[in-house]
């Protein structure tokens, strides 16, 4: 029931879905009023889905401490729930950001080893795509904080998007070692003398994001956030610009004509419904967070990134770096790694 469209982009992506995926089968919580007659409409989830009607909805303004305590019986929190229990794999939700942590960080725990789970995303790049996080989960990070944010990142860039050994950069002031703070300093030496295998590129900027330098931005969740949000709004200031221009006058429109098949090509490789589904990393389950904004076409794609989470075993490989990222380190979560 979350998010600006909600239910019937929910549903209709769930069937745009399906024609990726014929074999996932869903688990929909939310008002039965609302669902049953969509699914009229869409005989294919219908056949797919099964409905557990839940009246409580989590408003987008709800703060995350009060959705945490009074939202027992509330659509977000009925379906983490599924997870923990094993019913489901996975959970997507174009809800509040904020209240799906909460609920998510405490039902499903973390991994071990993980002390705080981060918000990852993809970005087009001119090389191609680059995973960013953390991007705003965690306002505040220590050194630990970000080292592992590097592993949770590099096996998603290894797993999902195919990289056979990704690099991984932290975001800084500068690229020199002298710069940036502690946190930064101390994460940076804790990858480079782990036994991991990680292809550590060092700092980067925030101009080598569109660059795509490295394939992994590491960074706290307050730089994280100003970095995507000025990233968008640049794009849609752009995208202003040039259709501002592109309708001058008569000559400048007959351009736009000719031009067209380019546009359209640019419109697809930046389109932000392709790179619609936020993973929160670190978790003890899958959970994706669709964009509250986003269509039919934005929500089937969070579904494809949760798809591929579970399918390629992200958190089982999470867990086994985690293992080599505290083996010989006199402090560390060994004993909750068992």
């Amino acid at each position: 029931m979350g998010g600006d469209r909600a239910p019937d982009i929910v549903v209709e992506g769930l069937s745009l879905s399906l024609k990726r995926h014929p074999a996932v089968r869903f688990i929909l919580f939310g008002q039965a009023a609302q669902l049953e007659p969509l699914l009229d409409r869409y005989p294919d989830v219908r056949a797919a889905a099964e409905v557990r009607d839940a009246v409580g909805v989590i408003g987008s303004g709800e703060r995350p401490s009060i959705a945490l305590r009074s939202g027992r019986n509330s659509s977000m929190r009925r379906a983490i729930d599924v997870v923990a229990r094993g019913e489901a794999a996975g959970v997507v939700s174009a809800g509040n950001t904020g209240a799906l942590m909460a609920m998510a960080k405490h039902v499903l725990k973390t991994l071990p080893g993980v002390d705080r789970p981060a918000i990852a995303a993809m970005f087009p790049t001119m090389r191609g795509q680059s995973v960013i996080l953390d991007l705003g989960a965690n306002v505040e990070c220590d050194a630990d904080n970000l080292a592992q944010f590097a592993v949770m990142g590099e096996v998603f860039a290894r797993k999902v998007i195919g990289l056979e050994k990704p690099s991984v950069g932290i975001l800084n002031v500068g690229q020199e070692h002298l710069k940036g703070n502690m946190a930064v300093k101390k994460a940076a030496a804790i990858l480079q003398d782990c036994d991991l295998s990680i292809s550590f590129h060092g700092f980067v900027e925030g101009d080598d994001i569109g660059a795509g330098t490295v394939d992994v931005y590491v960074t706290d969740g307050f730089t994280g956030n100003i970095a995507l949000k000025t990233a968008e709004g640049t794009a849609r200031l752009y995208t202003h610009i040039l259709g501002s221009a592109l309708r001058f006058n008569w000559r400048s429109r007959l351009g736009a004509l000719l031009i067209a098949p380019a546009l359209r090509k640019m419109r697809s490789r930046v389109d932000p419904r392709s790179y619609d589904g936020a993973i929160f990393l670190g978790l003890n389950g899958v959970c994706v967070k669709s964009h509250g904004g986003t269509d039919a076409v934005g929500f089937a794609n969070a579904m494809k990134v949760a798809v591929e989470l579970i399918a390629d075993r992200v958190n089982e490989g999470i867990k086994e770096d985690f293992c080599r990222l505290y083996a010989g380190r006199a402090v560390g979560p060994e004993l909750a790694l068992g």
